[in-house]
């Protein structure tokens, strides 16, 4: 794969009783602290040649964003996605992280993507056209079941073609996923394990076409708040509980962690409460209630922050987004202030219209955002980038397209760097602490 696709993260995994190191390769001997490795990384068993710049990796990724805020802005309540099916060899080009999972009995390995805005699983099927080679066989697990019209799971799937609610034959259903490309697949359940732990009967899609170049070619693990995301099906397994620490782009040896269910999560962390949306129920919405640039709070009329339920306009913690985003007014708020306190001129470099000379970046004020009973500071590596090809620094964060109607603000993942971020929906509050994950 192109350094422009150098985009996934392996993703091991804390069961909630005891964690196993799936890596032979890992950067720990603690069993409790497993890695997070880059497709470019050493231990990386996608080949990928190590990028010479880790910013251009950076800049190549989050030129996709435009395609997943328009992915997060379609996600509304009752919406069937339906796109046409067509074949084509599949290749992977959207940011995300993934993680390592066994389906079926005995258990087939596949590095799912691993997506806080979304809920149903699925893999990618023996005979699927335009798929990766990387396939799930059905045929040779034991637990492999197909999953019909009537039952309750299908009605919940977005997209699904049954004649009638409640019709005989199977559930299918036709998803779209990162703006521009879709998947048609059967509705089906079959054990899942993560690390230690074995959930029986999961339902996930077992996919027979895809279309375009951001389907997951191993799959995908949704880990939003709907009925049919890893959260919903194993609530007595998890409580409904995780957290993750995404380690920074630079290092070459990543060591990140991702936590399922409340043992071992961080007791004295800072928390903002988790507000639901009923237009969009799956994302996971906080409360921002404004920016500080230094110590300046930015100007920013109320109604462009505000949450609303019934909109689905707010601000949203979001995995698979590459750098933080805001609505067009908002944003430029932001960057006014931030160019004030920064000597120029200013240029552009790919998403990025505030790069400055790097000599300046001693002056470069800090970005807080404020949450309802929390402040986030943002490290100095979280909000700037810098230029491998020239002296260049700049901030770390753009605009929302304004093509996609959207009225979501997305704080991504390289603004969540080396930080804990806890989902806890049992008690509806995100939490935020500060941990080194490299």
């Amino acid at each position: 794969m192109a350094l422009a696709i150098a985009t996934f993260f392996f993703i091991t995994l804390l069961s909630t009783t005891k964690a196993l190191a799936f890596d032979s390769c890992s950067s720990s001997n603690n069993n409790e602290e497993l890695s997070v490795i880059p497709i470019y990384g050493k231990c990386s068993p996608f080949n990928t040649p190590k990028p010479t710049s880790w910013e251009n990796t950076v800049i190549n990724m989050a030129s996709k964003d435009p395609q997943r805020l328009s992915y997060l802005s379609s996600l509304v309540a009752q919406k069937p996605n339906s796109a046409p099916i067509a074949s084509g060899q599949q290749v992977f080009n959207i940011g995300n992280y993934v993680v390592r999972a066994k389906i079926g009995t005995p258990g087939q390995l596949m590095f799912m993507v691993l997506d806080t805005s979304a809920d149903t699983a699925w893999v990618p099927c023996s005979g699927c056209t335009g798929c990766s080679s990387t396939v799930f066989s059905p045929n040779t697990s034991s637990t492999y079941g197909l999953m019909d019209c009537s039952v309750p799971e299908c009605t919940q799937v977005k997209g699904q073609s049954c004649p009638a609610v409640g019709a005989p034959g199977a559930c299918f259903f036709n998803q779209s996923y990162g703006g521009a490309s879709s998947f048609y697949a059967t509705l089906s359940r079959d054990s899942l394990r993560l690390g230690t732990d074995v959930i029986p009967n999961y339902s996930l899609g077992c996919i027979s076409a895809v279309s375009g170049s951001s389907i997951p070619p191993q799959g995908l693990l949704g880990l939003g708040r709907g009925s049919m995301s890893l959260l919903s099906q194993s609530a007595s397994l998890y409580s409904g509980v995780f957290s993750y620490c995404l380690p920074s782009f630079k290092s070459y040896y990543f060591s990140g962690l991702l936590k399922l269910g409340p043992l071992g999560q961080p007791k004295n962390i800072r928390t903002t409460p988790l507000l639901k949306s009923p237009h969009r129920p799956s994302l996971y919405y906080v409360n921002l209630t404004g920016v500080s640039v230094g110590r300046v709070l930015v100007p920013i009329a109320p109604e462009l922050l505000a949450f609303d339920p019934n909109t689905g306009a707010g601000t949203i913690i979001d995995s698979g987004t590459v750098i933080t985003r805001f609505v067009q007014p908002i944003y430029n708020a932001i960057r006014d202030e931030f160019r004030n306190q920064v000597k120029g001129p200013f240029s552009s470099l790919g998403a990025f219209d505030t790069c400055f000379a790097s000599t300046n970046e001693a002056v470069a004020p800090a970005i807080i955002l404020h949450f309802t009973g929390m402040d986030l500071v943002l490290p100095m590596e979280n909000s700037l980038i810098h230029s491998s090809a020239s002296p260049l620094a700049c901030l770390a964060m753009a605009a929302a397209p304004t093509n996609v109607n959207s009225v979501l603000n997305v704080i991504a993942n390289l603004q969540q760097q080396n930080l804990r971020i806890l989902f806890d929906t049992a008690n509806s509050r995100l939490g935020i602490a500060r941990e080194l994950c490299n």
